[in-house]
């Protein structure tokens, strides 16, 4: 019976010992995680911004169909769609920032990165903008053609404002992919929160840093998935193709 107590006390005494050296951990590098997590939001943020005008380009021009040229983009955006869908995002990331530096270009380690995330956001927005154009009627296509307005003023007025407000719930959920992905972009030594766990950890010899690092992530995406979840009730209680219930 002795030795179960002496077991238990040993137990509860190395979690007493972890969480003291977490917490010290925690607040002796904050500005750190701080820091980093700034740059992660800012990273992620931009890059889905250029992600989505990239995406949405790419996902009109997919949309071509007749005439030479038409056929020739919608060619260009899927071969372009599919060969970065295929390719690592780490991949990318090597490739983007050697191959700027390699031409000469002073770009930060932040807009290489930037790119990256834009240029690989770009292709899975552009299947969300297709999906979000594909739900538009296509009777308002066809009432717009008769009413005179060209194909283009069609698309720019008519089916892409309808598409967006479409697609506004997968775009935030795009934004939380791009959160965590961003991590990934550590490895050409942007500050962001990733790269400061692993500089925290090579000064500490621990593994505090790391799973500072996870809940940290966890926050963030947390967070914007709720606010995903309120946009999304939002955006149905508004919505005036909802079909009216029913009164029995």
């Amino acid at each position: 019976m002795e030795a179960v107590f002496l077991m238990f006390g040993d137990f509860f005494a190395g979690i007493a010992f972890h969480l003291d050296n977490f917490g010290k951990i925690l607040w002796q590098y904050r500005f750190f995680f701080l820091g980093g997590a700034g740059i992660t939001l800012a990273l992620s943020f931009f890059g889905v911004i250029f992600g989505a005008g990239w995406g949405l380009i790419l996902a009109v021009l997919r949309q071509g169909k007749s005439g030479f040229f038409g056929k020739l983009a919608r060619i260009l955006s899927v071969s372009y769609i599919e060969l970065v869908r295929g390719t690592p995002l780490l991949v990318q990331v090597y490739i983007i920032y050697f191959g700027i530096n390699m031409a000469g270009l002073n770009v930060s380690a932040f807009w290489c990165g930037v790119i990256t995330l834009a240029v690989n956001s770009g292709a899975y927005v552009a299947e969300i903008f297709r999906a979000g154009i594909q739900a538009v009627p296509k009777g308002q296509t066809e009432a717009a053609l008769a009413l005179g307005l060209t194909p283009l003023r069609c698309m720019r007025y008519i089916i892409v404002p309808q598409a967006f407000r479409n697609v506004i719930p997968a775009l935030v959920n795009e934004f939380i992919t791009i959160v965590k992905e961003s991590s990934i972009v550590s490895v050409i030594a942007l500050g962001e929160l990733m790269y400061q766990a692993k500089v925290i950890q090579g000064n500490t010899y621990t593994l505090y840093s790391l799973f500072i690092a996870a809940g940290m992530y966890f926050i963030i995406t947390f967070t914007l998935s709720k606010c995903l979840g309120l946009l999304e009730k939002r955006l149905r209680r508004y919505d005036i193709r909802k079909k009216p219930e029913k009164k029995l």
